[in-house]
């Protein structure tokens, strides 16, 4: 019956989800049992944050130098007809401190290094080199992953900082240079409302969450990705929408708890 079918074919595809999320935590474990052999690998550890974090500026600063414009353009046309033209520092930089610069960093990071760290460990699976370093009696969770892990762990972070850093002066730019508003009150209002521990800490704590999020589902899709070119590019594509739903919700979750 067709019902009966579809009724299987949903219990299927149930179990799957299932057994993916249990290899994901397992695998998860792993990495952090393996943590402390880092500390004689830091050439890789160099090398990764080197490929994750170096080369993910561009696109960061560009993108967050977009959105503070935008934000300041934005913002101006909004304040202004309320005559709180001059708070657009403190609404710029807590737009960006608190949320679209731990979120929006998180998503480019996982569509620029993420994917990348994917696809390498996959294609490393598909030509064997993770079985053969098995072979050699090398962890390749110490090896590969770990250093990777750690390297968008660290990267993350730091990313987010220059993006709402951009961002900022992105808003500037608009605000002062363009639009009129006294550079000296787009400062001061920024420094006087925006808190370092309830608005600056917690969006550095949020931007760690999406970091070790970001780095479990890029490293455990290409550890666990079937070794064919097919199961490498579907493996690719799952950690760019895994994490972006991610973010997403934990974003949700954190701004409920912190404000």
């Amino acid at each position: 019956m067709i019902w009966l079918d579809s009724l299987q074919e949903f219990g299927q595809i149930t179990l799957k989800a299932i057994a993916r999320m249990g290899r994901g935590n397992l695998f998860f474990l792993s990495v952090l049992r393996a943590l402390p052999s880092l500390r004689g690998g830091t050439d890789l550890l160099a090398q990764q944050i080197y490929s994750v974090g170096v080369l993910s500026l561009q696109i960061i600063m560009v993108s967050g130098l977009s959105v503070g414009m935008v934000l300041g353009l934005q913002g101006y046309n909004m304040l202004v007809d309320f005559g709180a033209e001059q708070s657009l520092g403190q609404a710029t930089a807590l737009s960006l401190v608190r949320e679209l610069g731990p979120v929006l960093t998180a998503l480019l990071f996982a569509g620029r290094a993420g994917s990348a760290l994917t696809a390498e460990i996959g294609l490393m699976k598909v030509t064997e080199q993770l079985s053969a370093m098995e072979m050699m009696a090398v962890d390749p969770i110490k090896r590969v992953i770990v250093p990777r892990f750690v390297a968008a762990l660290i990267s993350l972070p730091m990313l987010a900082a220059i993006f709402s850093a951009i961002g900022v002066l992105g808003g500037f730019f608009v605000g002062a240079g363009l639009l009129g508003v006294d550079s000296g009150a787009f400062w001061s209002q920024m420094q006087s409302k925006v808190s370092f521990g309830e608005d600056v800490l917690n969006g550095f704590i949020k931007s760690v969450v999406f970091g070790v999020v970001a780095a479990w589902i890029a490293v455990f899709e290409g550890y666990d990705a079937v070794p064919t070119t097919e199961g490498v590019s579907r493996a690719t594509t799952r950690t760019v929408v895994e994490t972006a739903f991610a973010v997403l919700g934990l974003d949700f979750i954190l701004t409920a708890v912190m404000f």
